[in-house]
């Protein structure tokens, strides 16, 4: 029997830095207090829940953060995204104040030490797909582009894109099943992932699709042609199977909420407006009181 579930899964960390980056700097007028990025996330919150009730209207949702800076990919890298530098200063008492935001919203604010958020994701997706459910991803990341099935999309709601296995094909020139392999290969200077040198990701997505996928590759790529891309791959094996370890996202992530708690009830209105008149955000908090009073949430 066809299951009736779908489930939305918010990147919550993307979306805070979408939205800090988006809108210029506000401060609660009592204290000083940073409230830009806060305002911004809770407006994009609420307009997804806006958008999705008039449509689809998930039975499940979730907000999903990255719990630290290290995860279980530093012990296996130490460089994996040492790249990286602090978040900007007037962000960091903003991050708590946003969890807090999603549990006023009356949606479940998870994340797990050890992992990222993707992982979190991908866990929740992957036990979703089992059970027949949709699962709608909502994020621009590419790498939770792996995760994209027949049952699993991800939704862009800056651009108003849906993702689905045609899309990721069109960006890594290979189904979200070789993803990792792309990835591995070509590495991703923005997470510090180091793959191979030379190799991009339209030649990795060659290379994968010349030989199957990255063990068969690894295996033969004696027989690669171009001897300069022949060497690169020869002389750096260990690097890309250790860079295949770094995009692979886990879907076994322990003590997090069981999936049938992710239920959607209904917008917590009385303990969301107060939350955000603390904040001294009243726009938001009077748009929220008026759809509330009118029936339109």
């Amino acid at each position: 029997m066809k299951s009736n579930n779908h489930l939305f899964l918010v990147d919550g960390s993307g979306y805070i830095f979408r939205a800090y980056y988006a809108l210029p700097p506000l401060y609660r007028k009592s204290d000083g207090l940073p409230t830009g990025a806060v305002n911004g996330f809770c407006n994009m919150l609420f307009k997804l829940i806006e958008d999705t009730n008039k449509s689809i209207g998930p039975t499940h949702l979730a907000v999903i953060f990255d719990s630290a800076r290290k995860t279980f990919r530093n012990e296996i890298y130490k460089d994996y995204k040492a790249n990286r530098g602090d978040p900007p200063e007037d962000l960091i008492p903003q991050f708590k104040i946003i969890k807090d935001a999603v549990t006023a919203f009356g949606i479940q604010s998870i994340e797990s030490n050890g992992f990222e958020a993707d992982d979190i994701i991908a866990t929740y997706a992957d036990a979703a797909e089992k059970k027949d459910w949709q699962v709608s991803i909502v994020s621009s990341d590419k790498d939770l582009m792996q995760l994209v099935s027949k049952k699993i999309n991800l939704v862009d709601t800056m651009k108003n894109k849906n993702i689905g296995p045609k899309e990721v094909e069109e960006k890594f020139g290979v189904g979200p099943d070789k993803v990792i392999d792309v990835q591995a290969l070509a590495g991703d200077s923005s997470d510090n992932v180091p793959g191979a040198p030379g190799i991009g990701i339209k030649t990795a997505a060659q290379l994968i699709n010349e030989f199957g996928n990255l063990e068969k590759l690894l295996k033969k790529c004696g027989n690669i042609k171009q001897e300069k891309r022949r060497d690169n791959i020869q002389n750096n094996k260990e690097q890309i199977i250790i860079s295949k370890k770094l995009v692979t996202l886990k879907k076994d992530v322990k003590d997090i909420p069981l999936l049938a708690d992710l239920k959607n009830n209904n917008l917590a209105i009385t303990k969301l407006v107060p939350f955000l008149e603390d904040l001294e955000l009243k726009k938001l908090a009077d748009r929220i009181r008026k759809k509330k009073s009118r029936g339109k949430i």
